[in-house]
């Protein structure tokens, strides 16, 4: 079983539906549901309107003072400008949305620039609110702080692993591709095997297995679509049965057997 790549989980988190068989996945895979878990809670934090205190943990005064220590900021900008969480919950509540308006005949032209009343034209030209450092730098805080948050958070959701078991992928026979290969276990017991080339020779598509120092027997972890992947090591098998990883060449015929044709090859250390 493959895991989910970051972009899908990104896209999940930001309420696009990818289909039945990536929502089984998300469901089935506690490494990918707490990914996802996190990525989740830093989109609900960055919806407008007041930011919610309980979705990240607000960074402390500390960061602001760092951004302003290497960016040589003024004096006048000193002040954490997000403020802690206490005067989050003390700002009013975000005006509710304008009703649509329906029209009733055809659109009424917008008026020039110097048209629109009340309207103060900076000198030189452009709106005053970008000519404002004080708006801009509040605006580049706060967006430099919700990246902190963000990072925090998935950091904070990535599970803990173990390795297990290592080697170097060598090539075989007539390919010259070189790699690596690495057993992991997470805090609730779950083994992945995760595979890197340095590049792809299959002339069909790459294929992961387990096979046994006699090679009479063996496991397929799975399909690699490209020069790295991560799969599930099955529940029960032993790894001193099966210390071989191997990359095959796999041609497509729906044969599921191996193809004789290995890539890269070696041993895993324990």
């Amino acid at each position: 079983m493959q895991h989910l790549d970051p972009e899908s989980l990104g896209l999940l988190a930001l309420g696009e539906d990818l289909g039945d068989d990536a929502a089984d996945h998300l469901r089935s895979c506690a490494s990918c549901a707490a990914d996802y878990a996190g990525l989740r809670r830093a989109v609900l934090a960055a919806k407008p309107g007041p930011p919610d205190a309980t979705a990240l943990e607000p960074p402390g005064p500390q960061v602001w003072a760092g951004i302003h220590r290497s960016l040589g900021l003024s004096t006048a900008v000193a002040a954490d400008p997000i403020g802690s969480p206490a005067s989050w919950r003390s700002r009013p509540p975000a005006p509710a949305p304008l009703p649509p308006q329906t029209p009733a005949g055809p659109p009424t032209p917008l008026p020039s620039r110097e048209e629109q009343p009340g309207r103060k034209r900076e000198p030189g030209g452009g709106s005053g609110w970008i000519r404002r450092p004080g708006v801009w730098l509040a605006a580049a805080a706060a967006t430099a702080l919700l990246a902190a948050g963000v990072f925090w958070s998935v950091q904070q959701n990535q599970p803990a692993v173990t390795p297990l078991a290592q080697t170097e992928l060598a090539p075989v026979a007539q390919h010259s591709a070189t790699g690596s290969a690495r057993v992991v276990e997470t805090k609730d017991g779950q083994r992945t095997l995760e595979v890197k080339v340095d590049k792809n020779e299959a002339r069909g598509y790459q294929e992961v297995w387990l096979i046994a120092p006699d090679l009479s027997r063996l496991v397929s972890l799975g399909v690699m679509t490209s020069e790295s992947g991560t799969f599930a090591v099955p529940a029960g098998l032993d790894l001193g049965e099966y210390p071989i990883v191997d990359v095959s060449d796999e041609p497509v015929d729906g044969n599921p057997a191996h193809s004789s044709v290995s890539i890269v090859r070696g041993t895993l250390d324990s």
